[in-house]
């Protein structure tokens, strides 16, 4: 007996409506995409000491570089105004200057082309009518933190330009910090369009998952304050640090809670700390999906977050035995990015993903 009329068509907007879902996943994956290509750019400006070679912040101009030799000679001589020129690279060529400057414009480029990739498509879905109700304020939260982050990467960018040769560790760290939340954000969002179920998983599981995430984004934040201070040139041996399970002179500082921030020793102690931590997180909640009422997924997700991060921790070491080469270290902040990534979808897939489409939310 065939299906009635209203069935018919309630049945076809329903797929339409799981299309639309499919169609904002892979936008919001591009999105992902794109963002971790802008922490490795970002981490070669700043291995590459190229962050300041942009004096001056232009949002809609500034994506236009120099196009004459005259041009040039111009945003050359801004920089040679600032004090990491003049204390650090002074006699340095036209030619090195551009070489730093298309790594800083190059990171600034393709934070403009995320904001058009994700402003653009979200109008056109909006207008459509292909965004369903509860994914509008987690867009506008996205495109908002988006907004922010341009002005947080202009205000890092202020702080080296007059009295310091390099930008401050401080808003290094929300800069790169802030652009692990809305990688990680946008990666929630659109894995809870995936249509994948949860699994059983027991409560240690559960507990566990957004606590590593937490891990992670606190590893970013400490990585972060360790390229700002060049700590990782310094006390490049290994298992132990300075010649010492616990160094001497970690809080010379005053007041103490400076040495977090401002001692370079601490900072990368603290770095490796966190990183035995979020280790031995990592292999425990393998070894709490082991338990019978854990679904096997949640279990396989684990164990591959778990060896990600056992396989960062290595790139870690030996980034900081051979003294920081360019090519390790950015394995590095990329691989940060994988296990961020991983850590996200094993808890996004223990949290379930957003309610079905139904035929009767379709028709309402």
């Amino acid at each position: 007996m065939a299906e009635p009329p209203a069935v018919l068509y309630t049945t076809a907007l329903v797929m339409r409506e799981r299309r639309n879902r499919a169609i904002v996943r892979w936008w919001l994956y591009l999105v992902c995409l794109l963002v971790f290509a802008m922490v490795v750019v970002g981490g070669s400006t700043r291995l590459t000491g190229s962050g300041l070679s942009i004096t001056e912040w232009k949002p809609i101009h500034g994506v236009i570089p120099p196009l004459s030799h005259e041009a040039w000679l111009e945003e050359f001589d801004k920089y040679r105004q600032t004090p990491q020129y003049r204390q650090i690279n002074e006699g340095m060529s036209l030619l090195e200057f551009q070489f730093i400057y298309w790594w800083e414009w190059a990171h600034r480029f393709l934070g403009r082309i995320i904001g058009v990739v994700f402003l653009v498509p979200m109008v056109w879905l909006w207008w459509s009518g292909r965004l369903e109700q509860l994914l509008k304020p987690r867009l506008l939260v996205l495109f908002g933190l988006g907004a922010v982050q341009g002005i947080v990467g202009w205000w890092m960018v202020r702080s080296g330009l007059v009295d310091r040769v390099d930008v401050s560790q401080y808003r290094l760290a929300v800069h790169l910090t802030l652009a692990a939340i809305i990688f990680a954000y946008c990666l929630w969002v659109a894995r809870g369009l995936a249509p994948h179920s949860g699994g059983e998983a027991g409560a240690a599981v559960r507990l566990a998952a957004p606590l590593i995430v937490g891990l992670v984004l606190l590893q970013v934040f400490l990585g972060a304050l360790v390229a700002g201070l060049d700590a990782g040139l310094a006390f490049n041996d290994w298992p132990l640090m300075d010649g010492a399970v616990i160094p001497s002179g970690l809080t010379i500082l005053e007041p103490v809670w400076r040495n977090f921030f401002d001692n370079p020793k601490t900072v990368q102690f603290v770095h490796r700390a966190n990183a035995y931590l979020l280790l031995l997180a990592v292999w425990l909640a393998w070894l709490a999906t082991r338990r019978p009422d854990n679904a096997e997924r949640h279990r396989a997700r684990a164990l591959i977050l778990a060896l990600l991060v056992t396989l960062q921790a290595a790139v870690g070491v030996v980034t900081l035995v051979l003294q920081v080469p360019l090519h390790w270290a950015l394995a590095h902040q990329a691989l940060a990015v994988v296990v961020l990534a991983f850590a996200v979808a094993h808890w996004r897939a223990l949290a379930g993903p957003y309610p079905p489409v139904t035929a009767i939310e379709v028709r309402g």
